[in-house]
């Protein structure tokens, strides 16, 4: 039997899980700048009547159905619930990362048909000069929810089901990001997806996350977990110290963020395995994650039975496949192999440069089937087309399917280097092996040749001899580079922008 899906409103769902679970908290680790009167704890419906009061001052300020309305504000929660209220008011949200300048921003914005803005005191100053909105439609959040609303209006009507209703963009590793657009029928095969996977999980517990709020994930988990009436812990600040306090004072069942602050947290692992020990369910996606970061979590927790739940996706596709990993199962794991599709919704294949499936065992270019792929990038259709071949989705990945059907996920086609079967495969070895390192990346070098790059544990020393013993029997390639973990230039994910930190890394060797 097909599946099936319903087409995901963001202001419906939202009212909807409200009126289901009303008195389900959500904390916060630190006040919303859009919405100071929810403070660091709130309801499903208390945080349901703020919406519709925002959505409501929305269309007072003259945002008509339809609109397209970029949010660009600082990092946190109420981007999201930002969102929500411009569902309520029939727009399109628009998600900007606040990491974006305002060069960036005139060129994506001009894309757009006459848009509004929405910012805070974090963006305030960028906004200033960002030239393809007009004046009059840059609104200020805190200024706006100052204003008296008194009775709330009218949800406009939603959007139709193949309409263009939210939109997000690409990470802009190449140039300027894409934007990404999706519609309600896109985002409910997504949330179907998801839900599948929650519906096997306590929704009694608390589900804690820090995902970027302006990238899709976070929409559809959102919606998904409150569909589940999910009591939620959102983390805005990720330094480590913060979430070692949230984590003792909230306890949580489930646990997800991007692979990069996993690696990052894995410091407090060591330092105090309680920390995470309440934790069951560990979920990561966006990007690859080593095991001895999966091993560390796992072992942390209380739990007889825990599960780290690794995802492979695309913004463009929605999560795509799956591996569950347990204390067991990670000894024999290869974190290469990043599992298979979600049978009726998802599935992947590996086919050469003409586009033909290749066999099991070889490599080739990953190409992605998803009942939830967005429409469009707005205004670029065209650079959308060109990954597309009928059904199937180009991901700019290079792979390939294992004789057990599993996905090995091996490099972005762009940063292939030559002499190295995988940069992925030797950061993985090389993070597993040398615990005081968080971070390594390989790119290309000034030279041509591939340069690592990697960072320290806080409070950890390089340990050369350790590393000239780890590497002595792989490829060859140039002496690291040891930055700071800041200092990686990345995505609102979290994920290291290997064009620019080449870029970086070469302007320094000219200087």
């Amino acid at each position: 039997m097909s599946p099936s899906s319903s087409p995901l409103y963001l202001h419906q769902n939202f009212r909807g899980s409200a009126r289901a679970a009303p008195a389900t908290p959500i904390h916060f680790d630190k006040p919303l700048n859009a919405f100071p009167g929810l403070g660091t704890h709130t309801t499903y419906a208390d945080a349901a009547e703020a919406v519709a009061e925002l959505g409501t001052r929305f269309m007072r300020a003259g945002i008509a159905r339809g609109e397209h309305v970029v949010v660009f504000k600082s990092t946190s929660f109420d981007s999201y619930l930002t969102a929500v209220a411009l569902s309520y008011a029939g727009a399109v949200p628009v998600m900007i990362s606040p990491h974006l300048k305002a060069d960036t921003l005139n060129v994506m914005a001009g894309r757009l048909a006459d848009p509004w803005l929405v910012y805070d005191h974090a963006t305030a100053e960028e906004v200033t000069r960002i030239e393809a909105v007009r004046t009059g439609r840059k609104l200020d959040l805190v200024e706006l929810q100052q204003q008296p609303v008194g009775e709330v209006d009218r949800p406009a009507e939603p959007r139709g089901v193949d309409d263009i209703a939210y939109m997000t963009h690409t990470s802009g590793t190449t140039g300027i990001p894409k934007l990404i657009a999706h519609s309600p029928k896109s985002m409910g095969w997504r949330v179907t997806w998801q839900r599948r996977i929650l519906s096997l999980v306590d929704n009694n517990g608390i589900a804690a996350f820090h995902i970027s709020p302006v990238h899709s994930r976070f929409n559809i988990g959102i919606a998904s977990l409150m569909s589940f009436g999910f009591p939620m812990l959102v983390i805005a600040d990720p330094a480590p110290d913060n979430v070692a306090a949230l984590m003792r004072k909230y306890r949580p069942l489930t646990l997800e963020t991007h692979p990069n602050h996993f690696m990052r947290w894995a410091e407090l692992v060591d330092r105090d395995p309680d920390v995470f020990s309440s934790v069951r369910f560990l979920h990561s996606t966006f990007d690859a994650i080593n095991k001895a970061t999966m091993q560390a979590f796992l072992r942390a927790s209380r739990h007889r039975f825990p599960v780290f739940l690794q995802v492979y996706g695309q913004s463009e596709c929605g999560p795509m496949v799956m591996r569950a990993h347990t204390r067991q199962t990670l000894r024999f794991t290869n974190m290469r192999s990043v599992g298979i599709g979600m049978p009726g919704l998802t599935r992947v294949r590996v086919v050469d440069e003409t586009g033909r499936p290749v066999r099991r065992g070889k490599q080739g270019e990953i190409e992605m089937f998803s009942r939830g792929r967005a429409i469009t990038y707005y205004d670029e259709d065209e650079r959308f087309q060109r990954n597309v071949r009928g059904r199937w989705w180009n991901s700019g990945d290079l792979g390939k399917i294992s004789w057990t059907g599993s996905l090995w996920l091996q490099d972005r086609q762009v940063d292939v280097n030559e002499g190295i079967q995988s940069n992925l495969e030797l950061e993985d070895v090389i993070l597993d092996a040398l615990p005081f390192l968080n971070e390594v990346v390989f790119v290309r070098g000034a030279d041509g040749g591939p340069q690592p790059v990697v960072s320290v544990v806080e409070g950890k020393e390089f340990d050369w001899d350790s590393w000239w013993k780890c590497v002595a029997d792989m490829p060859r390639f140039n002496r690291p580079v040891v930055l700071s973990y800041d200092d990686f230039p990345r995505t609102a994910t979290a994920k290291v922008q290997r064009r620019q930190l080449e870029q970086m890394l070469h302007e320094d060797g000219a200087r």
